[in-house]
């Protein structure tokens, strides 16, 4: 039995039906309200339960082999915060698992994850990590980089929509191997019982290191027309304009370009990819699903 955490969102929805078409035996955890009907209809059980609540735990981690956690507070504020979830919550997790005996734990965290971070997110998963590596439990962890999925529709998508310009942090020229959700959850599903992947961190990222201003280029390339977006560029520190009126998603997008204007992921993929039998999702693959949606 395997158990996937935040199965309600985006990669961990993804991981668990990608283990239930396969056969294997899944459990979500979900939490009181959350809409988790899908996941019955397609044959998985579902055990009620919260992060932030050690004792719910129990029942959920009861029997279970192998657990896999997305689990993020994202942007859904109230008690759900970086420390809750991201940090104790994830925590509550490894405790658990480790009283009931798993035999794998599988961590999804971020290629941007240190310690020392400036940024709330990725210092609470390389906490994570810390609490992982010194469980005693069999670990992977696998550090995405940054996702396609959510990214390129908040900052190119959401003004194309608008018919508005592109805002950049910096000058858009840093190198960053984006990765595909889907590409996530295959190397998730991949590395279940994989000898390889045993005590292991290992980097998921995309097949190439592209430029902000690359993705652009290749979303005017697939519009076709002579399309040229309108670019403009803000400094570090300064918030982008435009975007969806959700709390705290301004300055959590923009702190995080910022954060991607000082460094770059070149990492080259294509072995840990050959390792565990994944096929990357290419930039220009990901943008041909996406543009139907954008020139309706």
């Amino acid at each position: 039995m395997i158990l996937v955490a935040g199965a309600t969102g985006l990669v961990g929805g993804m991981i668990a039906r990608g283990l239930l078409a396969k056969g294997t035996p899944v459990r979500v955890l979900v939490r009181d309200g959350s809409d988790h009907r899908a996941f019955i209809e397609a044959g998985a059980q579902t055990v009620l339960g919260d992060l932030k609540s050690p004792s719910s735990l129990e029942r959920a981690v009861s029997e279970v082999d192998v657990i896999i956690t997305t689990a993020s507070a994202g942007q859904r504020g109230g008690a759900d915060t970086p420390i809750s979830v991201d940090l104790e919550g994830n925590q509550h997790l490894i405790t658990a698992a480790h009283k009931a005996g798993v035999r794998q734990f599988i961590y999804i965290s971020a290629l941007t994850a240190t310690v020392d971070s400036p940024v709330l997110v990725p210092r609470a998963k390389a906490l994570t990590e810390v609490t992982l590596r010194e469980s005693g439990l069999t670990f992977t962890i696998l550090a995405a980089n940054g996702i396609m999925d959510v990214m390129l529709p908040i900052v190119i998508e959401t003004p194309l929509n608008a018919g508005k310009p592109v805002t950049l942090v910096g000058e858009g020229r840093r190198r960053h191997s984006f990765v595909a959700a889907r590409d996530i959850a295959a190397f998730a599903i991949a590395v279940v019982d994989h000898p390889k992947a045993l005590n292991n961190k290992i980097p998921v990222v995309g097949p190439e290191a592209v430029t902000w201003l690359d993705i652009v280029a290749e979303y005017d390339r697939q519009i076709g027309g002579g399309r040229e977006t309108p670019v403009r560029f803000v400094a570090p520190g300064e918030l982008l304009p435009d975007l969806p009126p959700v709390p705290g998603l301004t300055e959590f997008v923009s702190g995080l370009l910022a954060a991607l204007d000082s460094f770059d992921t070149p990492t080259d993929s294509g072995e840990t990819a050959a390792t565990f039998g994944v096929t990357h999702t290419t930039l220009e693959a990901f943008v041909a699903v996406r543009i139907p949606e954008l020139t309706r």
